[in-house]
């Protein structure tokens, strides 16, 4: 196999970036905290309302 000093391959790869930029990083960071508060705070609130249903119609 021989090497040549000044070859270069054809086509040199993309530079890369990040994928997604700081504001979208904390968009979804808060979208994330909401959901994980959502998923604590909503069977609160449904079992709260099956309550009240339970009552009315007792």
């Amino acid at each position: 196999m021989y090497v040549d000093d000044g070859w270069r391959p054809p086509l040199e790869p993309p530079s890369r970036k990040p994928r997604i930029t700081k504001r979208q990083e904390r968009v979804l960071v808060w979208v994330l905290a909401l959901n994980a508060l959502l998923l604590l705070v909503a069977p609160i609130g449904g079992a709260t309302m099956a309550h009240a249903l339970m009552a009315l119609f007792r």
